[in-house]
């Protein structure tokens, strides 16, 4: 008989550890909390080792046609031009691919056979016990069923990571950065297609990506930890007020237009996840639910993908659960961290919180190599 796996979460880990623990013969469901796969977002990277992986699984060229090869340019207030690079060409990012978020999730997302692989859209899970043998599971629209693994791939906010190992704020580092992302496509830059422009001021950056048939838009800011829900659509768009109502720098008031005006803002707080274990019992955890390192590192998607994959493999190379649990923690534990040290320097490039850092920057990005 078939072992049977609940994986909560839809994407880039989930829909990879989905797309392995098929191959290796398990009985997979996948339960995602929104009703369809999540596309929106700002590109992401393919990197390192994920490359690898995702050749394996047959989509390397596949994501290699979707490569989001473009231009950015750094501006100051008056939109001038301070810099200009392709990061597709830096020497640091050679072989890496920049892709858009909506199209990597599915390319993974189409490796899996739907009619042998069940998938729930708009479901999530209530509850687990964990019984010597199986997981009880109870779902938000009704119903238990029983498992023999569940695997948390719900994000920075998991629901599982709550459920089986306790209080987010346990394992959670905030990293004093807010962001805010929304589709732009009115806003006007006077760039050809396909180029992104940053604006950075200190402690506040705002970027806008434009695409073929639209753009994105993203603010980035410095703060205290905020008393606020990210459950609550509304309370962000006041926050966002409150640190940029008034600035008439650059693009930023048009930027805080849309994302006032946005049914589909996304806001978050930038942190990491740090846990001692990702396991517990038959139930793990696996990409950001597990490991965040937050996108100043430029690695959470590679991480997701590299984590799925090896702990499906440990899973399949060992009869005994509990040693490929313990491999899982064991092996990819030095490599999340050494990734999870990089945000410093992601934080000073990005947010910089000195004039000389500032220019620091910029200079770095005008004199690659």
């Amino acid at each position: 008989m078939k072992k049977r796996v609940l994986i909560v979460g839809a994407s880039f880990a989930g829909l990879t550890l989905a797309y392995w623990l098929h191959k290796f013969g398990y009985q997979v469901t996948v339960v995602e909390l929104g009703t369809d796969l999540r596309t929106g977002g700002s590109p992401i990277d393919v990197r390192g080792e994920a490359l690898d992986i995702v050749r394996e699984m047959g989509i390397y060229d596949q994501i290699k046609a979707h490569e989001f090869v473009h231009t950015d340019e750094v501006v100051n207030a008056d939109d001038q031009t301070l810099a200009t690079f392709a990061i597709n060409t830096l020497e640091e990012y050679l072989g890496d691919i920049e892709i858009h978020r909506g199209d990597l999730v599915k390319i993974i997302y189409e490796t899996i056979p739907k009619e042998e692989v069940e998938i729930l859209f708009g479901n999530s899970i209530t509850a687990l016990i964990q019984h010597e043998n199986e997981v009880e599971v109870s779902f938000q629209k009704g119903g238990r069923k029983m498992y023999d693994f569940v695997f948390g791939a719900d994000g920075t906010h998991s629901t599982v990571r709550r459920l089986a190992f306790g209080p987010e704020d346990t394992f959670k580092k905030f990293l004093g950065v807010y962001f805010a992302f929304a589709v732009a496509d009115q806003i006007q830059t006077g760039r050809p297609k396909s180029t992104g422009i940053v604006y950075r001021e200190l402690g506040k950056q705002a970027v806008i990506y434009q695409f073929k048939n639209g753009a994105n838009a993203i603010l980035l800011f410095r703060a205290p930890k905020l008393n606020w829900n990210y459950r609550n659509p509304e309370q962000p768009k006041e926050i966002l007020r409150e640190y940029f109502a008034g600035n008439t720098h650059w693009k930023l008031p048009e930027i805080l237009d849309a994302m006032l005006h946005a049914d589909d803002l996304y806001f978050d707080e930038a942190c990491q996840i740090h846990m001692s274990t990702w396991t517990t019992g038959r139930v793990g955890l696996i990409g950001d639910a597990a490991y965040a390192p937050s996108f100043f590192t430029g690695m959470g998607t590679s991480l997701a993908i590299q984590g799925a994959t090896l702990l499906a493999k440990q899973l399949q190379a060992n009869e005994d659960y509990q040693a490929a649990f313990a491999n899982y923690n064991t092996l990819f534990k030095p490599f999340v961290e050494s990734i999870q040290a990089r945000v410093t320097y992601g934080l000073k490039v990005q947010l910089p919180e000195t004039e000389e850092e500032l220019q620091a920057s910029y200079k770095a990005l005008s004199n690659p190599d």
